[in-house]
């Protein structure tokens, strides 16, 4: 049985609206950052660098008082000493029993309890060695190294005061690249292109310019802002955008410009969204996939899958299915 007759309002897509100009303020940031810490308490001995101070990998930054990690290394270093001597006595007396067996002198009990000895004390051996290794890696535990080359942005403690396990004493920001920090508005996150060029100028210096991609967008307003964070990272900025200069961004509306329809005849179905075409001579709907640039509850920008002329439903697209046939809101019946 064929698909009823469905009634439709449509819209003809015309030619393509330029969007205004995005204009944003923020700063810039490390594109990646790293707080480093100790992996175990301990009072600070000494902090090699401040804020500004530049560091390459492997680098020592910091230190701990190393000295009851030292006393623990040297109480399991005599311990694996005193390990090693009982091995080598149960080494001795398996070999007295072994030649006193074998001439027929000793018992097999003997000589079996020589051997469970000498497997006794070479399990303490590696228990003992064991704990040396980590009593070792305890004192090297005592000394912070920068794990790439950088800049160090903040100090999160002073020699003399006792730290925590995983409190950031120096935060590190990786020159591996330069972010463009941005708080926007909800109401700007609605209509902001998910991939389009954004241009980043100094603040003091609107000639100073570098080009970027958003390249992270924060999943949750900020609760006392209601601002969103969005990150741009930027292609080959140029020296004067150092760590914390105010810039400001603005994304081109001439580079957005885009078909616009609204938004209630967009339709989602699983990963693809789309809107339902009307053939003129036909009057039958067929889906077409579409890429946006943006979308708002009343109106969406598309950037691909629109050609100018195009008959698009906007109102029952809902109840349409591949090729159903419909008939246009105001026009009569056949």
């Amino acid at each position: 049985m064929p698909a009823p007759v469905r009634i439709v309002r449509t819209i003809t897509v015309e030619p393509p609206r330029a969007a205004a100009d995005i204009a944003f303020t923020g700063h810039i940031e490390a594109q990646d950052q790293a707080s480093l810490s100790f992996r175990i308490a301990g009072r600070l001995a000494e902090r090699r660098v401040g804020v500004g101070a530049s560091v390459r990998e492997g680098d020592i930054v910091a230190t701990l008082d190393p000295e009851n990690e030292l006393n623990a290394l040297r109480s399991a270093q005599a311990a694996l000493v005193t390990a090693e001597g009982a091995l080598r006595t149960a080494d001795n007396r398996l070999q007295r029993q072994t030649n006193l067996f074998g001439r027929n002198v000793s018992t097999r009990a003997d000589l079996e309890a020589a051997e469970q000895g000498r497997t006794e004390a070479q399990a303490q051996v590696d228990a003992a060695a064991a704990r040396v290794r980590s009593a070792e890696d305890v004192v090297g535990f005592t000394t912070l190294h920068a794990d790439a080359p950088g800049v160090v942005t903040r100090i999160g403690a002073e020699p003399g005061e006792v730290v925590a396990a995983g409190q950031m004493v120096v935060q590190l920001a990786r020159r591996d690249g330069r972010d463009a920090v941005f708080e926007v508005p909800a109401d700007a996150m609605r209509t902001l292109p998910a991939d389009a060029r954004v241009y980043v100028a100094l603040s003091t210096n609107a000639t100073v310019i570098a080009t970027g991609r958003v390249r992270e967008v924060a999943p949750q307003a900020d609760p006392v802002t209601r601002t969103f964070q969005v990150r741009v990272g930027l292609s080959d900025p140029p020296p004067s955008f150092r760590l914390g200069t105010a810039v400001s961004g603005t994304i081109r509306g001439s580079e957005t410009a885009g078909v616009v329809v609204p938004s209630s005849a967009v339709t989602r179905r699983g990963p693809d969204t789309g809107v339902w075409v009307v053939d003129p001579e036909t009057l039958t709907v067929s889906m077409r996939k579409l890429t946006l640039l943006g979308a708002d509850p009343a109106e969406t920008r598309i950037r691909e899958g629109l050609a100018l002329g195009d008959i698009v439903v906007v109102a029952g697209a809902s109840l349409l299915s591949e090729g159903q046939v419909v008939r246009l809101a105001g026009m009569e019946p056949k």
